[in-house]
């Protein structure tokens, strides 16, 4: 499946913010540099899905804020449930 993502890098803490737009807003404390932010937010989301890390890429955006994720082994819908739960916590 695929997502799309609006990263803020550089904030306080890792954090699935929620939907923005036709994805999902998230921030994550790394700096943008050096692909930290990118491994920051692969780690996020394997965490927040319970995937493994392999199981998930940056396939398009590496260097801009918005970012097309690609990740296996989960359909989108409950993808959207277990990042809507992060959400709101």
């Amino acid at each position: 499946m695929r997502l799309l993502v609006t990263l803020t890098p550089g904030t306080s803490s890792d954090t699935i913010v929620g939907r923005h737009g036709d994805g999902w807003k998230i921030r994550v404390a790394a700096a943008p540099e050096r692909g930290r932010a990118n491994a920051a937010l692969v780690a996020l989301l394997a965490e927040t899905l319970n995937v493994p890390p392999t199981a998930i890429r940056v396939a398009a955006g590496q260097t801009y804020r918005w970012k097309v994720v690609e990740i296996d082994g989960l359909d989108e819908g409950e993808a959207g449930r277990r990042l809507e739960a992060a959400a709101r916590r």
